[in-house]
């Protein structure tokens, strides 16, 4: 992985109450697997660790704006997200960033869109060729379907794309272990956050 100065930033996927806590509205599927499996702290400490080597942290949210912004009911996904669309506005509850990955860094930033890909329905993929960044290392939940797709975009964009293994999650091991053998071969390869920032922080 090249960590020049610049070059790398973190997007860190649906770290928001919709998705990781029990009052979300994933919170039925995948707020125990989240919990149990500790991802939360992981990554937090990985965001510190990556922010302390000079790398930004680029948050994503699904989010629906009223009139539905450039949400698209093509999937279950979709459907789903777009009949509870109320939960999902900017300002609801649920859109909100958990407090486990506050406070922002100073280089930090938010985007949100209504499409599966962090990369997708946003000026991000802009963004980051404007500031040079050509390596991407992923955090998030879940990694079946937010994580796998932003590293596949991501990877189709021309970005190397890492997903941090141990700072994503699925609802079951299974998807998860599944995912990332997937992405073994579609993108860079996983990562852990100790390799990740070993790689980052040395000279």
């Amino acid at each position: 992985m090249g960590h020049a100065p610049g070059t790398v930033a973190v997007l860190a996927l649906h770290w928001q109450v919709n998705v990781i806590k029990p009052e979300g509205f994933f919170g039925g599927i995948l707020a125990e697997p989240v919990a149990r499996s500790g991802v939360i702290g992981r990554a937090a400490r990985f965001h510190r660790g990556a922010r302390k080597a000079g790398v930004p942290v680029v948050f994503t949210r699904f989010t629906v704006p009223e009139g539905g912004g450039l949400l698209v009911r093509n999937t279950g996904f979709m459907h789903a997200v777009g009949d509870a669309q109320e939960s999902f506005r900017p300002d609801a509850p649920g859109a909100a960033l958990i407090p486990e990955m506050l406070p922002l860094g100073d280089d930090d930033l938010v985007v949100d869109n209504q499409k599966l890909s962090g990369l997708a329905g946003n000026d991000l993929p802009a963004w980051l060729a404007g500031r040079g960044v050509t390596t991407l290392l992923l955090t998030g939940v879940a990694t079946n379907l937010t994580v796998e797709q932003t590293a596949r975009h991501g990877t189709d964009l021309g970005l190397t794309v890492h997903t941090i293994s141990d700072c994503t999650a699925a609802p079951t091991e299974d998807l998860h272990l599944a995912s990332l053998s997937n992405l073994s071969l579609a993108t860079a390869g996983p990562m852990t956050a100790a390799d990740a920032l070993s790689l980052l922080t040395t000279p």
